[in-house]
């Protein structure tokens, strides 16, 4: 298992902000040809964003391409699917036919350059009403795909909503995704940045409700969000103790004949024993250990 707690975006035009983030703490990071790089720029820019994957860096790299009904999306391809890439992440994915036409290109073009087949990573960013709706279709499609992610920004856009501080017209979607993704499984997905960049005290209470939800990280646009992040999605020392006491009373009262018991005065049995172990799990992923 891998930690998946915080995807960090950096632009992939601006040299000195590549350099840094890669030091950040993030568990992958994210360098992006869409949204935060202007049109006539990014030709250019996806050789930069590929030498930079190649070079030393401390967690996994991705980077993000242009929308598949774009003009940039097919050359983005060409160009990333490359060595040193980690995985590919790409907006607005609304059908599962759109999701099986990436993973077909990157698939021919890793097989043209002799590289692994399905060795890099899709990760598709639902942002739209129509990718919500057919969000269950989109994961069922999923063959390299390990997990979906959640794009807020133009999904309320799309919907013509208020991206409100609460997040509340968010709820559906996000519930939506987690439950496509379980459904057809699926890893649990990544949720959507958090654009109030003075609001620490709000980026933690999003993140604390999304983990509720289900959703196993969140994506990041700025290098101080990465801490907060990652201490919601990490279990403290209190949470492995309780864990840890779970599964040793329950494997004890197990071989004894009992799969009903109680720890610390909580109801345990198969389901809680499982979270448990879900909880090692996450975690060993963040500090670096196996499974």
């Amino acid at each position: 298992m891998q930690a998946n707690r915080t995807f960090l975006f950096a632009p992939g035009n601006h040299p000195r902000k590549v350099e840094k983030v890669f030091g950040a703490g993030a568990d992958a990071v994210i360098l992006d040809l869409e949204d935060a790089v202007a049109a006539a720029e990014k030709p250019a820019t996806r050789a930069a964003v590929v030498t930079a994957m190649q070079g030393d860096r401390s967690c996994r790299g991705y980077i993000r391409i242009n929308a598949l009904d774009t003009a940039f999306a097919f050359e983005d391809l060409e160009v990333v699917v490359a060595p040193g890439v980690d995985g590919i992440v790409v907006p607005k994915i609304e059908t599962p036919e759109a999701l099986a036409t990436a993973e077909w290109v990157v698939g021919e073009i890793e097989r043209k350059r002799g590289l692994p087949i399905g060795g890099i990573d899709l990760l598709p960013i639902i942002e739209t009403g129509l990718g919500v709706a057919n969000v269950r279709a989109i994961a069922a499609a999923a063959q390299r795909t390990n997990w979906l992610s959640f794009g807020a920004g133009d999904y309320t856009r799309d919907m013509a909503m208020d991206w409100t501080v609460a997040e509340t017209e968010c709820d559906h979607a996000r519930a939506e995704i987690v439950l496509a993704s379980r459904a057809e499984g699926l890893a649990p997905p990544i949720d959507t940045v958090w654009i109030h960049l003075q609001d620490q005290t709000g980026l933690t209470a999003s993140a604390v409700k999304i983990k509720s939800m289900g959703f196993q990280g969140k994506l990041c646009i700025h290098p101080a969000q990465v801490g907060p992040v990652n201490a919601v999605f990490t279990p403290d020392d209190a949470a492995v103790a309780r864990a840890k006491r779970i599964i040793e009373a329950f494997t004890e009262a197990e071989a004894a004949g009992s799969a009903s018991i109680q720890v610390d005065g909580y109801f345990v049995d198969y389901p809680i024993v499982e979270a448990a172990r879900r909880t090692l799990a996450m975690a060993n992923a963040a500090a670096g250990t196996a499974e």
